[in-house]
């Protein structure tokens, strides 16, 4: 996308499969996109719409207070989480993800929406 934000990612997480069982992940990248103004649907609105209009496959996760969502884009191949929490949508990298899928997801933000997004890189 000419212009937009790289999706650059600084923290590439690594999981982990701990003794007790599950997965776990060590290190972080978080993109947060903030809308600059009051869209005219809600932030989880649009999200649903992208995720059903495709090109993903994705899962919810249904016992949380906000919504999220495993999301795997099917044209980059890109597997990422995608959340909405206080009006902003974050994108949240597992090691199977790359920038395009990012960048992918941002554009098709952007493209349904009527206002401009920032976005901030948080890693941990």
């Amino acid at each position: 996308m000419s212009g937009g934000p790289a999706f650059e990612i600084p923290v590439r997480p690594e999981r982990t499969f701990p003794f007790q069982g599950g997965v776990e992940y060590v290190g972080s990248t978080t993109f947060v996109l903030c809308p600059a103004g009051t869209p005219a649907k809600r932030p989880a609105d649009t999200v649903e719409l992208l995720l059903e209009e495709g090109p993903y496959r994705y899962g919810d996760f249904l016992s949380l207070p906000m919504p999220l969502y495993l999301v795997k884009d099917t044209e980059t191949g890109d597997v990422f989480r995608v959340g909405v929490r206080d009006g902003t949508v974050q994108l949240h990298v597992l090691p199977a993800t790359d920038p395009p899928g990012l960048r992918a997801m941002y554009s098709r933000l952007v493209a349904r929406t009527d206002t401009e997004w920032t976005v901030e890189c948080r890693t941990g």
